[in-house]
């Protein structure tokens, strides 16, 4: 089968991108994973770990990792950005043909990676997304409500987002380039992805249990990402408003000739539930209506201030010496007694 080769500017063939946030419980059953898998590729890649501002021992892991395996390249972020941030970090730093998005909990598996490139190869696609077949392994709540925010998206704007689909995809160097020159901040790439209308084609895996730790998107960060993916791809919240805005107004009249005909009939008693729930009504509508329009004037104003949504501390490969190669500091030296007892931890 054919497997994409890297461009003749590009020094690697693939990046593997993995958004890292205290991940010290389940890096080491990732490495397990990944290592042997990258080494049947049989092309060059790099593995780009962009630690979010980790406070746990992920950096001492990362650390360690990248003088065991020079395939590995450190990118810390000062601080925790999100994951979406993360991501866009190693897209901007990746130098693959193409770059593949990943998570380090295992719940996207990595042999999905090799089908992918095939994929790519043979049908000659710029994006192929990792669909979700089974995701049993999921709640009920979150199965429901991620099907109704892409469903939701799919309706309300012009992007065709994959309903299964999340951020475990590959993408060309002109997908990347395209999404690097993109001006926004508060990107969700879920959406951004599809919203460039690049040909795709989509490989379908079975989604895993975390392998280790804590999932990183509670509630409040779903949340927070579905309200940046409907305000940044759709306007229909603000024409919503405004179909509210004119039936508020046609209730208003019809309260109004109800009034006048009452007043000719003579039946003019006063009423006080009718005139609170009115009032109530009204109010709720305005409340609304302008917290919506406070969404995208809130957007708009992040895009003017064009606050960077990260920022770098070092990048191991601006650390290495081609000669060399990578460079081990003194703080990595202290630290590998920490790596033996994390890793002795995690395997027991």
């Amino acid at each position: 089968m054919p497997v994409p080769h890297a461009a003749p500017e590009a020094p690697v063939a693939l990046s593997v991108v993995v958004p890292m946030y205290n991940e010290q419980e389940v890096l080491p059953l990732f490495v397990e994973r990944l290592r042997p898998v990258a080494e049947a590729w049989g092309v060059t890649y790099e593995v780009l770990c962009v630690d979010d501002g980790s406070t746990d021992a992920t950096p001492v892991l990362l650390q360690r990792l990248r003088r065991e395996w020079d395939a590995v390249r450190v990118v810390r972020l000062r601080a925790n950005a999100g994951h979406q941030a993360a991501i866009s970090a190693g897209l901007a730093r990746a130098r693959g043909a193409y770059v593949v998005t990943i998570d380090a909990d295992l719940q996207d598996p990595p042999e999905t990676i090799g089908e992918m490139l095939r994929t790519a190869g043979e049908q000659g696609v710029d994006v192929v997304y990792g669909v979700r077949s089974d995701r049993s392994t999921d709640t009920a709540f979150k199965r429901w409500t991620a099907r109704a925010f892409y469903r939701g998206i799919r309706a309300l704007s012009d992007v065709d987002a994959h309903v299964d689909a999340g951020d475990f995809r590959l993408m060309s160097r002109a997908t990347v380039d395209a999404v690097n020159s993109l001006p926004e901040s508060n990107r969700v790439l879920r959406l951004v992805v599809p919203a460039l209308g690049f040909p795709s084609a989509s490989v379908e895996y079975k989604r895993a249990a975390r392998a280790a730790g804590d999932s990183k998107y509670p509630l409040g960060k779903m949340l927070r990402l579905s309200i940046d993916g409907v305000t940044g791809f759709s306007i229909a919240p603000l024409r919503f408003a405004t179909w509210l805005g004119l039936l508020g107004g046609a209730a208003a009249v019809l309260v109004l000739v109800y009034a006048v005909v009452g007043l000719l009939l003579g039946n003019t008693l006063p009423g006080w539930a009718s005139t609170v729930v009115i009032v109530s009504a009204v109010g709720a509508v305005q409340l609304l209506a302008l917290g919506i329009l406070g969404e995208y004037v809130g957007r708009t104003y992040s895009a003017l201030q064009a606050r960077p949504s990260y920022f770098v501390a070092h990048d191991s490969l601006d650390l290495e010496s081609p000669a060399q190669g990578p460079v081990a500091t003194a703080a990595d030296e202290d630290d590998a007694a920490a790596f033996e007892r994390v890793v002795s931890q995690t395997r027991t």
